[in-house]
């Protein structure tokens, strides 16, 4: 099996550019977060920043370990969903890439 190194090379730069296009664009990409059937939303962005918290206001006569509970899991969700969307970001970008056999992301 030959290897062209100039293409391999050539391939490696272009990866790395979408790379760095793909980090800067997940940092702005905004998921939204779900807890308690939807009564508690996080929204946050691919940096992990929470960007807004919404709460439905019949929560408000719930007990604060409850509503503790609730804002934890839909913050929870919203890290699963941001990880989510960037490993499928990854393994779409790296697609076309002929990484070694047993290579993982």
């Amino acid at each position: 099996m030959d290897f062209d190194i100039n293409s391999l090379m050539q391939q490696a730069q272009a990866m790395q550019e979408k790379m760095k296009k793909m980090q800067e664009e997940a940092a702005n990409a905004e998921v939204t977060g779900e807890a308690g059937a939807g009564m508690v939303k996080v929204v946050m962005n691919g940096r992990h920043d929470v960007k807004s918290v919404e709460l439905d206001p019949s929560l408000m006569s719930e007990d604060k370990e409850l509503l503790e509970d609730l804002l934890a899991a839909a913050v929870n969700d919203a890290v699963r969903r941001v990880e989510k969307q960037q490993q499928d970001n990854m393994q779409n970008m790296a697609g076309g890439f002929p990484f070694p056999p047993g290579f993982k992301l």
